[in-house]
């Protein structure tokens, strides 16, 4: 591995120059290397990050990396680590012409890391180098501790999706002259959607009345707001002082753990504590970039296409350029690709923001043609598609912006699956070319980790509540994770989740091809309790 050379370099700053004369934004500091397919390889399984603390799983992934180039020689074109400054990889064979086209995928990218909200606990440090320092402090306590220290980095990556992503960036996008009471939190976090259950129409006028009250009456807010509380529930003072006005359950199981663990806490077992900070931090690290997959690949699809095709070194190779888009962003009949559907999402949006539709006179519209007719010829697209980058993730993305237009536009669809019992094969079918199904197909592929509050018992029992919302757990997870958990406990663990009722009569189908009618399943809530390293489940 080397960096690039001057030539190449000097590429790569014209592509810099060509970018930000577009309105992207970025560092002036990148480093690029050149790397073989094969070291590309090699690099993933680290999630890119070559300093990051060595794992034995790592190592299993690196060897079945080795295995499958062997079998399958290919050419990933480009690796970007979100670094201060970025880091690139780029294969050692690339013509000039390629690597015009992936320098303004790179470039796109690190505009997406260094502008979007999701990212923005990342904007001030430097990953690469703290994730060395990480590895320097496993690789210490290697030497002191032996095996103990690969079973609490696997004990604790069972359950590092379940860290307070939201919880973070609330904390730093929180202006520094708000500070907020626990009575506050108390009232809005566990009163308000706990205890009394409003509707989110009640709720957001709670929230409308709160920051009137800061409006008019400044260093007093929070006494006159809740003089008006007390007419309204006059029970939450005496809730608020039972519960020591700080009551109010963790979504961080990670945080909650290193902080309030009885065996962690003991002196002999505080070194711990280091290996979860860091499985903590590196898990918060890399949540933004699981939750914004199809936004950034598309922001880079789509910044590629335009730059690339303006750009005069790139002439007489539009074909071998053609060929080489068309296999990244190519549409699957069935599956998704992420920078296929967000670079035509930006398209979309790009175009309608030109012609006024993002506009509630648009949306009111119901006659197909006068739709279609419709334009006001704002040319306010590069502000949207700017602006969405900038505040939006995969989940609103989507829910936003992809309507019935789009889906009619690509042609999109929902498949289904059944039997052909004559030939004994599965066919694939259009279900529908609804566009409310075929969003809530894209809403339901997203990354989405079990919302579980955090509580415990007065017996010392670490309580874990999962809020159901149509996704049941992976059984054969949950043994092996609650098993770490209660070691890093140091006491019993019960896990409240809700499983599907199994219906007797699915059962008597001969092995699955008389296939029953589609139906909703029913479920029920059940409770798992790991106590002594051995697993029950009572049903509620």
């Amino acid at each position: 591995m080397e960096l690039i050379d001057q030539h190449t370099k000097k590429i790569m700053e014209g592509c810099k120059e060509r970018a930000r004369d577009a309105g992207l934004r970025f560092q002036d500091e990148s480093l690029e290397y050149i790397v073989t397919n094969q070291d590309l390889l090699e690099l993933s399984p680290k999630y890119m990050i070559p300093t990051l603390y060595d794992y034995w799983v790592h190592d299993v992934e690196v060897l079945r990396e080795k295995g499958r180039y062997e079998l399958y020689p290919n050419n990933p074109y480009e690796t970007v680590i979100n670094t201060r400054p970025a880091i690139s990889f780029y294969n050692d064979n690339n013509p000039d012409w390629l690597n015009v086209m992936i320098f303004y995928h790179v470039l796109a990218h690190i505009d997406f890391f260094q502008n979007n909200m999701c990212f923005k606990h990342t904007w001030d440090e430097d990953f690469a180098g703290q994730a060395l320092s990480d590895k320097s402090t496993i690789a210490m306590l290697r030497s002191e501790r032996g095996r103990w220290v690969d079973y609490v980095i696997e004990f604790s990556r069972g359950m590092d999706n379940l860290v307070g992503f939201h919880g973070a960036l609330s904390d730093i996008n929180q202006p520094p002259e708000i500070k907020v009471s626990a009575k506050i939190d108390f009232y809005f976090d566990v009163f308000l959607q706990s205890i009394r259950r409003l509707s989110i129409t009640e709720y957001l006028k709670e929230i409308d009345r709160y920051n009137d009250a800061v409006r008019h009456f400044g260093s007093i807010a929070e006494t006159a707001f809740f003089s008006d509380v007390a007419r309204k529930y006059p029970e939450f003072e005496a809730l608020f002082a039972r519960r020591g006005g700080v009551h109010k359950k963790s979504r961080d199981l990670l945080q909650f753990i290193q902080e309030n663990s009885p065996f962690l806490g003991k002196e002999e077992n505080r070194w711990m504590k280091s290996i979860l900070q860091i499985v903590r931090k590196t898990s918060l690290f890399f949540q933004p970039q699981i939750r914004t997959k199809i936004l950034n690949e598309g922001w880079a699809s789509y910044w590629h296409e335009k730059l690339f095709l303006k750009d005069d070194r790139i002439d007489g190779n539009e074909v071998a350029f053609a060929r080489v888009n068309a296999m990244v962003t190519a549409l699957p009949r069935i599956g998704i690709n992420p920078y296929a559907l967000g670079m035509r999402l930006f398209d979309h949006i790009e175009d309608m923001s030109n012609k006024g539709k993002i506009s509630t006179e648009f949306q009111r519209i119901q006659n197909e043609q006068k739709r279609q007719q419709f334009d006001k010829k704002t040319g306010s697209g590069m502000d949207s598609v700017f602006k969405i980058r900038e505040d939006f993730d995969d989940f609103l993305f989507i829910k936003s912006f992809v309507d019935q237009d789009f889906v009619d536009q690509h042609k999109l669809f929902v498949t289904g699956r059944r039997l052909n019992t004559q030939r004994m094969t599965w066919e694939y079918f259009i279900k529908s070319r609804d566009a409310g199904q075929y969003r809530q197909m894209l809403l339901d592929s997203l990354y989405h980790p079990p919302f579980i509050e955090i509580d415990r018992t007065k017996e010392g029992c670490l309580y874990l509540d999962h809020q159901f919302e149509g996704k049941p757990l992976v059984n054969e997870f949950i043994n092996n994770t609650m098993l770490g958990i209660e070691y890093l406990w140091g006491g019993p663990v019960k896990l409240e989740t809700s499983e599907m009722i199994e219906d007797p009569q699915e059962s008597l189908n001969d092995g699955g091809y008389n296939m029953p009618p589609e139906k909703e399943p029913s479920w029920h809530r059940v409770v798992y309790t790991m106590q002594d390293r051995q697993l029950s489940k009572t049903v509620l």
